[in-house]
């Protein structure tokens, strides 16, 4: 490992016995004898233009979350894909060890093909500045360095969960343009103007170790007209192209406005929407999220968290994600059980895993051919909801409306 590359704690080593060791000097982790087991070797991931997409998710939590996310990482593993895990700064380092372990038991794959990793010199978890969007950036720089052919960049949190298997989506984003982004956004920001656009933040977590608090000043700033102001859902999956406009900053756009958004209050809902919208990539950026979320109405503060009343709407919707879950939610066991067809502790079994399903075996220990899929019902109503909304971002002109 490089220097550059130290704030990674890494999941798979060249050597299983260094990582052990490593992971042991972290957390006294003792190697259960599957770390040991001998391993079919990687298969060849195809990449390039004919073949599969492939996706780099941010998985991101705070303290207490590891166990979320590791559930939330087999629910989205793929081995095609690329992982990075964020446990905030206020998590402590034997969490981040123990869901490094804990991924390297579950997921032999993941050992194997060397995709995830876990944020080992996390950033601070402020609920409010720019915390959050330094975070995001620099987990899109790092997809970038540790990975030279990904498709779209996606961001969950640990209250996320998928609707559907990677093999769906996989398969329907094979026939999705990889120039688009998909971004919920508007110009219409109404009340946000005077409450989340004008106020001043100072993010104490970016200057401050271990602190978490923000400041707000008393003097407010005017709405920018250098730049059109889009707010809107935190959530993205952003095409390659995108994400290497933003870090690489080739125009001065992005830069411009990563300064602007260091003191909003919530930069996560207008960063990514505001760079988009402003440049070349508003024709390229469809409207939507892909997220099925149950909002207040008004005033649409904060979502419902989600529970097994909701699971008809959620999987007939044909979206892939949704949000927020509670840890160990019944709603969740049902998705598992009916959609996902996982089971506890192990990933979804895809068309790349080639062992028996049994209750004592992991199919998904054993594998071939990574670039095929079996899409699942699932996904033909998820083609049809991505169709739908595709064409009406060509029609309705509804994308970085001015």
């Amino acid at each position: 490992m490089g220097a550059a590359d130290k704030w990674l704690l890494p999941l798979v080593s060249v050597s299983v016995v260094s990582l052990l060791l490593f992971l042991s000097a972290l957390s006294g982790f003792s190697a259960s004898s599957a770390l040991f087991a001998r391993l079919p070797p990687p298969s060849y991931v195809r990449r390039g233009a004919a073949a599969p997409p492939s996706f780099a998710y941010l998985l991101a939590g705070g303290r207490g979350d590891g166990r979320k996310l590791l559930r939330l990482l087999l629910a989205v593993y793929h081995p095609r894909n690329r992982y990075l895990l964020h446990l905030s700064a206020d998590a402590p380092d034997s969490e981040r060890a123990e869901l490094a372990a804990a991924a390297a038991r579950a997921a032999p794959a993941a050992r194997a093909f060397g995709n995830v990793d876990v944020v080992g010199r996390p950033t601070a978890g402020t609920p409010m500045g720019s915390s959050g969007l330094a975070a995001t950036l620099r987990a899109a720089a790092a997809m970038l360095r540790l990975d030279a052919e990904w498709d779209w960049f996606i961001t969950l949190s640990a209250a996320d969960y998928p609707l559907l298997t990677q093999d769906d989506l996989i398969h329907v984003f094979s026939s999705v343009p990889r120039h688009l982004n998909f971004i919920d956004h508007t110009s219409d920001i109404g009340w946000k103007e005077s409450q989340r656009v004008q106020p001043v933040i100072v993010d104490a977590g970016i200057y401050l170790a271990g602190r978490n608090q923000f400041f707000q000043a008393t003097e407010k700033r005017d709405t920018p007209d250098g730049f059109k102001f889009f707010t809107g859902s935190p959530w993205v999956i952003l095409n390659r192209h995108f994400v290497e406009y933003c870090v690489f900053g080739w125009e001065n756009l992005p830069r411009t406005l990563l300064m602007y958004f260091t003191n909003v209050m919530l930069p996560l809902e207008g960063y990514f929407h505001s760079v988009a919208c402003n440049s070349d990539f508003h024709n390229f950026t469809v409207n939507n999220d892909l997220r099925y979320v149950v909002w207040d109405d008004p005033p649409q503060m904060e979502p419902h968290f989600l529970n097994v009343t909701h699971y008809d709407e959620l999987v007939g919707t044909g979206v892939p994600f949704a949000r927020k879950f509670k840890e160990d939610e019944p709603l969740l066991d049902m998705i598992d059980d009916k959609v996902l067809r996982r089971w506890r502790h192990r990933p979804v079994p895809g068309a790349w895993c080639t062992g028996k399903r049994r209750w004592f075996s992991d199919p998904c220990s054993q594998w071939s051919n990574v670039n095929i899929v079996r899409p699942g019902p699932q996904a033909e109503k998820f083609r049809t909801y991505i169709n739908q909304i595709m064409e009406e971002s060509k029609s309705s002109n509804n994308s970085c409306k001015q």
